[in-house]
């Protein structure tokens, strides 16, 4: 009998560092040939994009699937099922397959998607793990940047949970098997030790809490937790339900006009402390929500990507250029009506300069 591969699904907001604890496993993953289902949307895949050939043999470029048509708790039966099967028809099985969920999504819905028929025979839940950002639930607003994540919901046309915050956040630690709280460096000692033991109080008993910054977590710790949480779905219940009705009485008033993103594509920068400075005033005077993007520096082989929730900039050197054109590509998210070409004047001002 074939074993099942163990599956780690990856939720948390946006923001709180989903993706940089992904880089940071699949870095350390210790000869395990790990593939990722990223549910990315927008206009630029760009967390697929950082994640692509930044394990080598571990995860191959083929290895990395985006699903970019929403929130994939709404779009299980559409999108996420056919991955899958996809992925489970190749001759070169992975030995691990990690999702990174949109942070919107109810993590319940996608755990329940592993009992469907030629999905559960092959694949196990291994773990459901929470990612948290520490500073931001301590001050009490769920995520860093509570605009941005309102951003993302508006551009997802096919959200159809209008859930709050305060409400899915608990979701999400209901079902979690882990909670990783990110950003620790961030806290006090005792700011850092009292979320800890908010968050054990408020989650299922053996729920592992355990803390971290930039996501530093040792792949021993994060995956191999061996939980079958498909099997193991009463008691990680949705504390709100969320009928998700796809039926043409369904309401989906969403107002998705009210926001916009696009593209920013500009030269080669000198200086990416500055550039990166200049990045988060420009941020601060437009009132950009999210930002993020990679950047061409003058004399570097390896491509700098900028991450920025609110006017808090993210960088690091992930991967050579290789063929790829040097070019600085961001793209921004905002408001409707923010000024697109004021901004992209600012970028490009701010890069010749830098």
């Amino acid at each position: 009998m074939i074993s099942k591969i163990p599956a780690t699904i990856i939720t948390g907001f946006l923001g709180a560092g989903k993706t940089t604890l992904i880089r940071h496993m699949l870095q350390n993953a210790q000869g395990r040939r790990i593939a990722l289902i990223i549910n990315e949307f927008g206009d630029l895949g760009v967390d697929g994009d950082i994640l692509k050939g930044c394990g080598d043999e571990t995860c191959r470029e083929e290895d990395v699937m985006e699903l970019s048509n929403g929130c994939i708790c709404c779009t299980v039966a559409d999108d996420f099922i056919p991955t899958m099967e996809k992925l489970l028809a190749r001759e070169d099985r992975p030995d691990h397959i990690v999702i990174e969920t949109s942070g919107l999504a109810l993590p319940q819905p996608l755990v329940r998607a592993f009992n469907w028929p030629g999905i559960s025979t092959q694949v196990t839940v291994d773990g459901v793990v929470t990612v948290v950002d520490g500073k931001a639930v301590t001050e009490g607003r769920f995520a860093h940047s509570v605009a941005a994540v309102d951003a993302q919901r508006q551009l997802d046309e096919n959200l159809d949970h209008e859930t709050p915050l305060s409400e899915l956040f608990e979701d999400q630690i209901a079902c979690a098997d882990m909670i990783v709280v990110n950003k620790t460096d961030l806290l006090e000692g005792a700011e850092a030790e009292a979320l800890v033991g908010t968050l054990r109080d408020s989650s299922r008993s053996g729920v592992q809490v355990v803390t971290t910054s930039m996501g530093k977590l040792p792949v021993d710790v994060l995956l191999g937790q061996g939980i079958g949480a498909e099997g193991d779905l009463d008691s990680r219940h949705e504390l709100h339900h969320h009928h998700h009705d796809h039926s043409d009485e369904h309401d989906h008033d969403h107002d998705h006009d009210a926001f916009e993103s696009f593209v920013v594509t500009l030269g080669e920068i000198t200086d990416p402390k500055a550039f990166s400075d200049q990045v988060s005033t420009i941020i601060g005077a437009h009132d950009i929500l999210r930002l993020k993007g990679f950047a061409a520096v003058s004399g570097k082989p390896m491509r700098l990507t900028l991450q920025a929730v609110g006017p808090r900039v993210e960088t690091y050197f992930d991967q050579p250029f290789s063929d790829v054109e040097r070019a600085t590509r961001l793209v921004v998210i905002g408001q409707a009506g923010f000024d697109q070409a004021a901004i992209e004047a600012a970028l490009k001002s701010c890069a010749a300069v830098h």
